[in-house]
């Protein structure tokens, strides 16, 4: 064996590079969800102790065998969830992490309810980013109009406004010599075009 061999575990990992970033997101949020329902079992076990202490006052704690195998969500429930997971953009993983860990320690659920604070934690963040989403679209939108409406300014300025013609009737003139205005009431200003 040569010496490189030994040191292989400095390399870093190839497999890690080559990963889609959804798939990424999607078994850390999976991974995440399965902690928390180990977590869950382990306060509910607690739980149980506790209220079984206080009814008999012996504590038989340390002979209690639990099972191995623990809660599991259905594969039809987990498949649906993983694809929830992949409507989740990279950046906002550590975010929604965040919030899910949030939401279970506010409501300490049994380890039958977490996926269901799970899934409900998703749809949150789904409806949060096609929020930011439309915002976006619609400042894109917006930017656009503004361009459209800048070259509508130039058009615009070829024709002048010349609100002191003299020849122009309005009230105010006809007040200021005391005489009665026309029928026909002249206002607004003369619009030319300037050639």
């Amino acid at each position: 064996m040569s010496l490189a061999s030994w040191f292989r575990w400095n390399e870093p990992p190839n497999r890690i590079s080559q990963r889609n970033p959804t798939e990424m997101v999607v078994e850390t949020l999976m991974m995440e969800l399965s902690w928390q329902m180990k977590q869950a079992e382990k306060q509910q076990r607690e739980r149980e102790n506790e209220y079984r202490k206080m009814k008999t006052g012996v504590d038989y704690g340390w002979l209690v065998s639990y099972p191995k195998q623990s809660y599991d969500i259905s594969p039809g429930e987990r498949l649906q969830l993983e694809d929830m997971c992949t409507k989740i953009h990279p950046s906002y993983c550590g975010p929604v992490i965040l919030r899910f860990r949030q939401v279970v320690a506010e409501y300490e659920p049994e380890a039958q309810e977490v996926s269901r604070l799970f899934r409900s934690v998703l749809q949150e963040a789904a409806e949060k980013i096609k929020e930011e989403e439309e915002a976006k679209k619609l400042a894109r939108q917006w930017n656009t109009k503004n361009r459209t409406s800048l070259s509508l300014t130039t058009f615009k300025s070829r024709s002048r406004i010349s609100p002191f013609i003299s020849d122009i009737k309005t009230i105010s003139e006809d007040v200021e010599r005391g005489t009665q205005p026309n029928r026909r009431v002249w206002s607004m200003p003369e619009f030319r075009n300037t050639k």
